[in-house]
């Protein structure tokens, strides 16, 4: 699609520096690696629209098979704010999954994109907070086992198969307690993400957590958490974290026939990011 120099395309891996720059001017905490991971994932659907040449505005889909897909890093150029150019791209990406037939699509929203994703028929399913450790302690880690993926108990929490995107976040660090939960974690650009963590329980969620922060010692970590859970709140507060921000989860359907899409929020400790859910 291209009218009056605005042209919308596919990203691609030679746009990641770009990418970068809109990432900085919002203040995420995504890395280059988390763009070639959303690219490697779903190369046809991350999508530029470019000004003159010049990157302006990114959105990215990962797709759960057909049950559920997920958009993210919905960014626009400082510069370039206020002429419609998120509007384009979520449209272009809700026809894209239109055409895979996925069921149901869902987003973290922030308080600048709320309003644009309710009047594209999102509606709000759940706060869901950042919170921050400044530094993190000195810990001596318990025994953990090596990382073993339960897809019975990750699906009964996230509603969807996200095995795909599991093992490829695997690569960094993934512990696991064997029939209870596991963990994991992962550079960032401002600090340390802990996430995902699915548990059956709170005291396998603070083992696992206190064996992630005792491989960081003095780091400053992130913790993404659905406060329908009340133990991974009680958690971050006695780890020490703080409340940093506050985002609302949306969901729409992808049809109107889309069926129920059951997910255990009390069994997510942690989410795997906001790209990804």
């Amino acid at each position: 699609m291209e009218t009056r120099g605005v042209l919308i395309r596919l990203l691609r891996p030679a746009d990641i520096a770009a990418a970068m720059r809109l990432k900085e001017a919002a203040g995420w905490n995504q890395t280059e690696q988390d763009w070639a991971n959303l690219l490697e994932l779903e190369p046809q659907g991350c999508f530029a629209l470019e000004v003159d040449g010049v990157l302006a505005s990114t959105t990215t889909v990962t797709c759960y098979g057909h049950e559920l897909a997920w958009i993210g890093m919905v960014l626009t150029a400082p510069e370039y704010r206020g002429r419609g150019f998120a509007r384009r791209l979520m449209e272009h990406a809700l026809e894209y999954l239109a055409q895979r037939g996925v069921a149901w699509i869902k987003l973290d929203a922030t308080d600048m994109g709320r309003p644009l994703y309710l009047k594209l028929g999102f509606e709000d399913e759940a706060p869901i907070e950042r919170w921050a450790l400044e530094a993190a302690p000195r810990l001596e880690s318990p025994p953990a086992a090596e990382f073993l993926f339960d897809p019975v108990l990750d699906r009964e929490a996230f509603g969807a198969d996200r095995r795909v995107v599991i093992q490829r976040l695997r690569r960094w660090e993934a512990v696991a307690l064997p029939g209870r939960g596991y963990a994991m974690g992962r550079p960032g650009s401002k600090a340390f993400y802990f996430g995902p963590c699915v548990c059956r329980d709170k005291e396998a969620a603070r083992t696992l957590l206190v064996c992630l922060l005792s491989r960081h010692p003095g780091q400053p970590v992130f913790w993404d958490i659905l406060p329908r859970n009340q133990a991974a709140l009680r958690l971050a507060q006695e780890f020490g974290f703080q409340p940093r921000r506050r985002l609302v989860r949306m969901v729409r359907p992808g049809s109107s026939e889309a069926p129920p899409l059951a997910h255990n929020d009390a069994l997510v400790y942690g989410i795997a990011g906001f790209e990804y859910g």
